[in-house]
């Protein structure tokens, strides 16, 4: 009974684990992405690429705002990151905030406090 028992809590730990895989590589974001940004002060479609290590993200930001390098993470299915932006002159720190299905995503974005918006993605 002990065996069966053990052979059992084996089989749920294997069946755990591969789930936890499988979730961790259905929202893989490495690649180029196409943005569709809207705001109160416009719109825009920046380009941005990521690089996904686990949970760690890093990558680039291409957008008529400038370039910039970002970090963030992916946690399931919600992604975070933020860069910042040389605006006028001023350093404009930009956090975007959502979710990942597949080859999309969308979500929420701040720009210094001053300046919120939503956006749309799709993996190029």
């Amino acid at each position: 009974m002990k065996s069966i028992l053990k052979t059992a809590g084996l089989v749920f730990a294997l069946a755990l684990f591969i789930s936890a895989q499988a979730l961790a590589q259905a929202t893989s974001v490495t690649g180029e992405w196409s943005f569709t940004v809207t705001t109160d002060q416009g719109a825009g479609n920046p380009v941005l690429t990521f690089k996904q290590d686990g949970e760690k993200l890093t990558g680039k930001y291409a957008g008529q705002l400038g370039a910039a390098d970002l970090t963030g993470t992916v946690k399931g299915n919600a992604i975070h990151f933020t860069f910042t932006l040389d605006v006028q002159g001023q350093q404009a720190p930009v956090t975007y905030d959502g979710t990942v299905e597949k080859h999309t995503m969308k979500g929420k974005l701040d720009i210094g406090g001053m300046v919120s918006g939503t956006f749309t993605a799709t993996k190029k």
